[in-house]
């Protein structure tokens, strides 16, 4: 919930006079109802490593979390659980770990601090480590997928949800941990709703064999606490009161028709408007409607007054180069103002410096499974109330600030409460073979927070048969031996079983490259200004074989010149993702020689790559239909082959997709040519449910 309306419209100093698109609410610092301060007092202790003047810890005193760091403290060693809700902005993420730290509480392991996002992880590590004067990877590190930035003497880890959990497939007590810190759990993914029920399982193991305690922290800054509380035991609910900085709310006056040309609009009035020395943060949908007004937004800012500074457009998408997504992390130099125009992967935990004024457009692009289709449709919708809350905190985090929300009051009325939890709308595969990895069989009735749906669950336990990974009995399901192989990879299961397959068929050195460059999400970019020379260029490396077999030639290409950062320049390559690429790799390849797979290569001999994908993704083929369009043999469902992809405008008979994404169509995206023998014989049984049209010829046609 808000705080409190603290001043009236009249007091509170808006711009509304001069802005007719917008009527403003003003909130103070104040928690709102239902809310508590829990201090302590001594507020002079002095703390870990900063002297009493140094500009970090002058700073952390005046969080709103400072107040109330005895009380955590005292909380956190008396109680096992302990929920923990506070503003975005008011100082948790940094800080509650660096209080337990500081309270000796990492003498009997370490503390886990789990975010969401890989970005928010790694921001936010970088952060606690110049707060706490050490260095980055010692006291203080972080783990993400494919990146481990720690060391034996790391006491305080942030991490994604999804390495903590893999970590508990081969330690399902978290011996290492005393403290496990479940953050942003409102966001509910699908890692984090798993990870609930996996550490509390975890506590209970420890205390039947009387090994020390396991304490779980759940933070989050929405008041949905009461759930989380009856889930852990009734635990404490700590509300931490107000946020740093005030956040003024302005609402649209009336309903706007396109919310991008409303962004825009907005954007621009607060450039010529507003004083130097503010940066304006965009909440949009995707990777397209950002590309698309920055160009608007730089052209426009290019007829501004004299008197505007000049605008930095720095866009942050998930398929973004990390690089550039750090980017917005920098300073806007004196006599210029960025605008970030991102998607919701900027809601949560990270603060972006100098932001001062949040336009909220009030989507985002969600993703829902359909276990009877097969699919994941990716469209626009509204957000909910709790994240139109977490993009409001975006405006308070260094100073007071603005957020102007492009709907009406009414609207946001209308809008959910709560975001669905990830875990009842995406494909459950993943998750099923991870909580089997753990020993939990009876997946069923495995204690979710919030339960995926029954359908669900069975259509993830079906597809994991049908790949091999599990084998049901007379007692249900039961894991196999090439199951447990890959659990081991942090892997999609389909792509797991790719791997593994390329043992027979000797070309497992090109399909640990070929599953690396599917883990990352753009490996070549087209400027805005440069599309016709950039596409051109990519023309070189097209495979009529498959998208696979594209970017393998990039791969290999890249090796060639030795990574050449020149050439990368001139043929439109994401450097640092191919770089990525290669620490993705790497460690694939440890995985493969710890689970003794021999690491062989095929050369220029593509059929047993395309073979080996077979094996893997033989439930995601295609045919063609005599009228030339195309339909999965698994549920019948009309697909297309995504623009992008080297095969469009081509009609090979059979395909494999790496994903179908359902936008204005629905798409097969990293497509790759195959033979019907293959699928056949990938899954035999399979395939006499789900008949080929086509008779089957041979392995090279």
């Amino acid at each position: 919930m808000y705080p409190r309306v603290k001043r009236s419209i009249s007091e509170s100093g808006n711009p509304s006079a001069k802005r007719p698109l917008f009527r403003s609410f003003s909130f103070s610092d104040a928690a709102g109802n239902g809310t508590q301060r829990e201090t302590n007092g001594n507020s002079k202790q002095q703390h870990g490593h900063h002297t009493a003047h140094s500009p970090a810890r002058k700073q952390r005193f005046n969080l709103p979390i400072y107040t109330g760091r005895n009380a955590i403290i005292a909380e956190v060693r008396s109680k096992e659980n302990v929920v923990i809700v506070g503003e975005t902005g008011s100082g948790k993420t940094t800080q509650i770990p660096q209080y337990l730290h500081e309270a000796r509480l990492t003498k009997l392991g370490a503390i886990a601090c789990t975010q969401p996002r890989r970005v928010a992880a790694i921001s936010i590590a970088q952060r606690v480590t110049k707060e706490m004067h050490v260095q980055l990877g010692e006291e203080v590190g972080y783990t993400v997928r494919f990146e481990d930035v720690t060391t034996a003497k790391t006491c305080v880890k942030y991490m994604t949800d999804g390495m903590l959990l893999r970590e508990a497939i081969g330690d399902p007590i978290l011996h290492r941990y005393s403290v496990v810190i479940l953050d942003e759990a409102h966001e509910r993914t699908v890692h984090t709703d798993v990870l609930f029920g996996v550490v509390k399982a975890a506590q209970e193991m420890r205390k039947e064999k009387h090994q020390k305690p396991l304490k779980i922290v759940v933070m989050s800054a929405t008041l949905e606490a009461e759930h989380f509380s009856r889930y852990f035991n009734n635990a404490k609910v700590l509300y931490i009161e107000g946020r740093q900085h005030p956040v003024q709310v302005m609402y649209a006056v009336e309903q706007q028709k396109d919310y991008v040309h409303a962004a825009l609009v907005s954007v621009m009035q607060l450039h010529q408007e507003m004083p130097p020395g503010g940066d304006i943060l965009v909440f949009l949908t995707g990777q397209d409607e950002i590309e698309s007004l920055a160009k608007l937004v730089t052209d426009c800012a290019q007829h501004c007054g004299a008197g505007c500074p000049e605008v930095l457009v720095c866009p942050m998408f998930a398929a973004l180069p990390s690089q550039h997504q750090m980017k917005v992390f920098i300073s806007a130099p004196i006599g210029k103002r960025k605008v970030i125009l991102a998607t919701n992967i900027a809601e949560t935990s990270i603060t972006i410096p100098g932001v001062k004024y949040v336009v909220d457009t009030g989507f985002v692009k969600g993703k829902a499974f359909h276990p009877k289709t097969g699919l994941d449709i990716l469209q626009v919708q509204p957000l909910s109330k709790a994240q139109a809350r977490q993009r409001t905190g975006r405006a308070g985090r260094e100073t007071s600030g603005v957020c102007y929300r492009l709907y009406t009051e009414e609207q946001f009325d209308e809008l959910k409460e709560m975001t669905m939890p990830e875990i009842q709308r995406c494909n459950l595969t993943s998750v099923v073979l991870q909580l089997m990895a753990l020993g939990i069989s009876d997946v069923l009735h495995f204690d979710f927070l919030d339960c995926p749906s029954q359908d669900a669950i069975e259509n993830a336990l079906e597809q994991l048969a049908t790949l091999g990974a599990v084998m049901k009995g007379n007692s249900g399901f039961e894991l196999m031996p090439l199951g447990r192989k890959m659990a081991n990879f942090p892997l999609e299961p389909r792509l797991a079983k790719v791997i593994l397959s390329s043992q027979e068929l000797k070309c497992s050195e090109e399909m640990i490259t070929i599953v690396a460059l599917l883990s990352v999400d753009s490996l070549t970019y087209t400027p805005q200004n440069k599309r016709d020379h950039a596409l051109a260029v990519h023309k070189k490396f097209l495979s009529s074989e498959g998208d696979q077999m594209t970017l393998l030639n990039i791969y290999r290409a890249y090796k060639a010149v030795s990574g050449h950062k020149e050439w990368c320049h001139e043929h439109f390559i994401n450097s640092q993702t191919v770089k990525r690429v290669m620490d993705i790799r790497k460690q694939l390849r440890e995985i493969c020689l710890r689970l003794d797979i021999p690491l062989v290569s095929c050369g220029k001999d593509t059929v047993n790559i395309r073979h080996c994908l077979a094996k893997g993704l033989f439930m995601n083929a295609a045919e063609q239909q005599l009228d030339g369009t195309y339909l999965t043999v698994t549920h019948r469902q009309p697909v297309t082959i995504h623009p992008t992809s080297s095969l469009f405008g081509s009609k090979p008979q059979y395909v494999v997709y790496n994903e179908l994404v359902h936008t204005t169509k629905c798409y097969m995206r990293d497509v790759c040519v195959v033979d019907p023998f293959w699928l056949q014989e990938a899954a035999p049984n399979y395939f006499k449910e789900h008949r080929l049209h086509s008779q089957p010829t041979s392995v090279h046609s």
